[in-house]
Parts: C-alpha cells; sequence; structure tokens
C-alpha cells in the first residue's frame, strides 16, 4: 500500500516534466528503454514528483547510472537487480527484469543472481560484480580479494560507477520501500516534454 499517493501523469506541471527530463543526460552510452508495451515508472516517477527540485537532482545523478555509465548495461543491470533482491525491493526488482531483458541477460542468469556470487557459472567479473554490490551492501567496504579482480577487469571510472550504482539503486530501494511505491497500471504513460 502507498503510504504517498503517486501524481498521476495528468497532474505533472512543466517543472515536473523538467524534473523528469534531467534523467537523460546530453550524451547517453546506452540506449533509453522502448516506450511501447511494457511499464512506465510512473508510480515512482509520480512518488518522487511531490517534490520536484529534489526529483531533478536525483534524477541527473541516476541519469548517468542508468544511460552514461561505463558499466555495460549487462553489468549495470546484473548489479542493480543484486541490490533490489538484497534489499527486497519488489518494485526496483520488476523494473529492472525489463531492462535486464534489454540487456540480453536471460532469465536463468537473472535467477543466478538472486542466488548470489557464488552460484555455479558466473565468469570470475562478473562474479565479483554480484559480491561487490552484496558487500557494499553489508559492510559499505568492497573487500580487497573482490576489489582484485575488479580491477583487473574494469577501468577507474568503471570502478567508480559501480560503487555508484549501488549506492544509488540501495537509495532508490529504500525509498520505494518506505513509500509504498506500488506496481504501475499497464496504461498510463509519461507525458511527453514538449
Amino acid at each position: 500500500m502507498a503510504r504517498i499517493d503517486p501524481l498521476p501523469p495528468s497532474a505533472w506541471t512543466e517543472e515536473m516534466l523538467d524534473a523528469v527530463a534531467a534523467m537523460r543526460p546530453a550524451e547517453p552510452r546506452h540506449p533509453f528503454p522502448p516506450r511501447d508495451g511494457r511499464s512506465k515508472g510512473v508510480n515512482a516517477l509520480g512518488t518522487f514528483l511531490h517534490h520536484p527540485t529534489l526529483a531533478r537532482s536525483f534524477h541527473t545523478f541516476n541519469g548517468h547510472i542508468l544511460f552514461a555509465t561505463t558499466l555495460s548495461a549487462r553489468q549495470r543491470e546484473l548489479v542493480i537487480l543484486r541490490v533490489a533482491h538484497l534489499r527486497s525491493s519488489q518494485y526496483e526488482w520488476d523494473q529492472h527484469v525489463l531492462l535486464a531483458h534489454d540487456a540480453e541477460i536471460t532469465d536463468d542468469e537473472i535467477a543466478r543472481v538472486a542466488a548470489g556470487p557464488d552460484a555455479a557459472g558466473w565468469d570470475p567479473l562478473e562474479a565479483a560484480l554480484v559480491r561487490a554490490a552484496d558487500e557494499l551492501l553489508d559492510d559499505a567496504m568492497v573487500t580487497d580479494d573482490t576489489w582484485a579482480v575488479l580491477a583487473d577487469g574494469l577501468d577507474t571510472q568503471q570502478l567508480l560507477d559501480l560503487v555508484f550504482t549501488v549506492g544509488a539503486y540501495d537509495l532508490v530501494a529504500m525509498a520505494f520501500r518506505t513509500f509504498g511505491v506500488v506496481a504501475d497500471p499497464p496504461a498510463e504513460t509519461p507525458p511527453e516534454r514538449s
């Protein structure tokens, strides 16, 4: 049950639309998700838009995490799904299963994310990505052993993006669970910016 009722797209003001638009970085590295045939995230957006100034600031940051990160889309989604699983954030999980499919992550691999870094089938770097999420959420620190594997496979910008991705989606999970963000109605679509 929602603790904060999301504002419906029909109530979004120009200031709110500007806050939503802040999620689109000027130079994205990754494509924006398709708009047809899937949930549009209107309940999350409509909840955050009760505070347009905060939403704009967070969307600028989250836009980097989603669309301008130096991690691959696959790496990003593996990490976000692990955070969603560990934080029991159903809304976050459901939204990112869709994005994981966009990144060609299979249902078996999604199940492996839930099983964790010691599940059979991971390559060493992907196991370290999942393990890093576990370690950051458990102790706010990646262990030396995990860091060594990550540093061997990622450059400095990717390492920074990894830590900030875990932190951003831990915050998102806290917000979704605390505010009671519920599944989106299938027909509602955020308005386009004019």
